[in-house]
């Protein structure tokens, strides 16, 4: 029976949900300044949707002279403190949609390859015990595009990956979640995604828990 899926559904965090890369952009933009740096349009999209530690490594290319340890912390403290003063809303059509799933008691975590305390407060924003968990960069060993970041969040709601549904918006995160086994559904990001990667492409305000359960509907062969 489709009304028994999805087991649970899976959100990227940033150009998913919420659109926080701006703020993440302003956090880099800023501290880059502080070193006398500059950092541009195209270091943030060679960046997004990547590992931390690519930011990290593109900071220090920049010329930013810290350890990795203490710019991996100046730069998660920058960004919580604009995203906490800031009004973050979901982006259209996701609110309705978490309603639903909250409704249906279908569990929700955020999987990223951001830090797991900034989409910690995106979840807190969703309906009450929705997201279950939230898996982050500081929570794995292998990020995106590797199927780790994925896999840990099917365990720790046990769940099936394959019973389960994805919303992506890059390259990276399409390919670990496709590679966990789960579907995914790619919705409209700052990087293209190819019309054959992921399993269905749908704007954010098309996404509903009908067309999520039509994922799995026997069709005839």
């Amino acid at each position: 029976m489709t009304s028994n899926f999805p087991a649970a559904v899976f959100f990227d965090h940033d150009g998913t949900l919420v659109d926080t890369e701006p703020l993440w952009a302003r956090a880099k933009t800023e501290l880059a300044e502080e070193f006398g740096k500059t950092w541009t349009e195209e270091d943030t999209l060679v960046c997004l949707g990547r590992p931390m530690s690519e930011t990290v490594d593109r900071l220090h290319a920049i010329g930013i002279d810290l350890p990795s340890d203490q710019l991996m912390e100046r730069l998660t403290t920058d960004a919580r403190e604009i995203v906490a003063r800031t009004e973050v809303p979901f982006l259209p059509g996701m609110a309705a949609l978490l309603e639903e799933l909250s409704n249906a008691e279908i569990p929700a975590a955020i999987v990223t390859n951001a830090t797991a305390e900034i989409a910690s407060m995106t979840a807190a924003r969703g309906p009450a015990g929705l997201f279950r968990t939230v898996i982050g960069n500081e929570n794995v060993s292998t990020p995106k595009p590797d199927p780790q970041p994925y896999l840990m969040a099917a365990e720790a709601l046990g769940v099936e990956p394959t019973d389960c549904v994805a919303v992506e918006d890059s390259p990276s995160g399409v390919t670990s979640a496709m590679a966990a086994g789960m579907k995914t559904i790619v919705v409209p990001g700052m990087q293209p995604v190819g019309p054959r990667e992921g399993t269905l492409h749908l704007d954010h305000e098309e996404l509903t828990l009908a067309v999520l359960r039509e994922l799995f509907a026997p069709h005839p062969a």
